[in-house]
C-alpha cells in the first residue's frame, strides 16, 4: 500500500506541473485512503504523558506566553494537496540501478550506427530487467535525417506493447500536432528519455494501471542512449514534451513550474531546445487557450527551422 500511495503522489505531482488544478476522486477512493490513515494512527506507538517538567521546559521563563495547541487538521485527500514538480524518490518508486552505460557506436552511415544503438538498447540487461514479461524495451523512431526531434519522458502502456514511443492517445495527438506544422510523423524523430515504462506495484496476474514519472536515477541511466540518438540523427532542434522530460534534459530542480520555462529556447547536447507541454495536457484541457499555448511554442519551432507558416497556421486556436 505504501508503494501505491507513493505512486499516486507522484502522479499528482506530474498532473500539477502539467497545469491540472483539480482531480476527480471517487468517494470509494477517499474512504479507502481514510481507512489507511486510521490504521496507521492505530499502529503508531503512544507517547507517554510526562509526569514532571523537563530541563528544557524548566528553562522557559514563567512570564512567557503559552500558546494553545492547534487543533488537528482534518484529513485532506491527495487531490487537494500542493505538490512540487519533481520525480519520485528513487528508493520508493524504483529498484536501484547500476551506473549509466557508456555508449560507443561504430563508424559508418546513420543507418549502421542506429542499428548498432538499437542492438545495444535491446540487449541492455538493465533495460530488459525493468520490463515486465511480454512487454518491450522502447527506442525512438522516425527519420534519421529529421531536422526536428521530439523528446518525451517514458513509454506508457501502449508504447511498451508496440515497442514504439507515442502511439497511445497522447501520441496520436502529437501526430496531429506534427501534421498541423506541415510535417508528417515520418519527417521527424520521436523519442523518450526512458527506454522502459517505469513500473508501479501491481496485483499478480494483472496489468499495471496508470503511470508514474521516472526517477532521477532512472533517467540518468537512460540519458546516454538518448544522447546517442541525438548524435546519430543530428537534428537541428529539440522539443521537450512536458515537465518531467524538461527536468531530465535541463537538470533536476532547474525550475519549479513548466510555465516558467516553456516557450523559450534552451540547450541540450549542443542543440537548441524548446520546452512545451506534453500532449496529454491537451487531452485533459480541451480549451483553445491550452491548445494555443502549445501551438505558439510550435510556431517558434517552425520559425527556427525555417518552415513555411501560413496565415491560417498562425491563427490556429485563437479565440474568435
Amino acid at each position: 500500500m505504501h508503494h501505491a500511495l507513493q505512486a499516486l503522489t507522484d502522479e499528482l505531482r506530474r498532473l500539477k506541473t502539467a497545469g491540472v488544478k483539480t482531480v476527480s476522486v471517487s468517494e470509494e477512493s477517499i474512504t479507502a485512503l481514510r481507512r489507511v490513515v486510521a490504521e496507521r494512527a492505530q499502529r503508531a506507538p503512544s507517547v507517554p504523558r510526562a509526569t514532571a517538567p523537563t530541563a528544557d521546559a524548566a528553562a522557559v521563563p514563567a512570564a512567557a506566553p503559552v500558546k494553545a495547541a492547534a487543533a488537528p487538521k482534518p484529513y485532506e485527500p491527495p487531490a487537494a494537496r500542493s505538490f512540487a514538480a519533481k520525480p519520485a524518490a528513487p528508493d520508493e518508486a524504483a529498484p536501484r540501478l547500476p551506473d549509466a552505460p557508456v555508449v560507443t557506436l561504430p563508424a559508418g552511415d546513420k543507418a549502421t550506427r542506429w542499428a548498432a544503438l538499437h542492438a545495444l538498447v535491446m540487449n541492455d540487461p538493465t533495460c530488459s530487467q525493468n520490463v515486465r514479461p511480454g512487454k518491450k524495451v522502447v527506442l525512438g523512431v522516425g527519420s534519421l535525417d529529421a531536422r526536428i526531434m521530439f523528446v518525451g519522458e517514458a513509454p506508457g502502456a501502449e508504447e511498451e506493447i508496440q515497442g514504439e514511443p507515442f502511439v497511445g492517445p497522447a501520441g496520436q495527438l502529437l501526430t496531429k500536432m506534427i501534421q498541423a506544422m506541415g510535417q508528417k510523423r515520418s519527417d521527424v524523430y520521436i523519442g523518450n528519455i526512458m527506454n522502459w515504462r517505469p513500473q508501479m506495484p501491481t496485483v499478480d496476474g494483472r496489468e499495471q494501471v496508470g503511470n508514474r514519472p521516472p526517477t532521477e536515477r532512472e533517467m540518468t541511466y537512460c540519458l546516454p542512449y538518448l544522447r546517442a540518438q541525438i548524435d546519430v540523427v543530428n537534428p537541428e532542434l529539440l522539443v521537450a514534451l512536458g515537465s518531467t522530460a524538461a527536468q531530465g534534459l535541463l537538470g533536476f530542480g532547474s525550475f519549479k513550474a513548466l510555465g516558467d520555462i516553456r516557450g523559450r529556447w534552451h540547450e541540450f547536447a549542443g542543440k537548441p531546445l524548446m520546452v512545451t507541454y506534453h500532449p496529454s495536457y491537451i487531452l485533459r484541457n480541451q480549451s483553445n487557450r491550452s491548445k494555443r499555448m502549445i501551438w505558439e511554442d510550435l510556431l517558434k519551432v517552425m520559425e527556427r527551422a525555417t518552415l513555411a507558416i501560413s496565415e491560417k497556421q498562425r491563427a490556429f486556436f485563437l479565440d474568435r
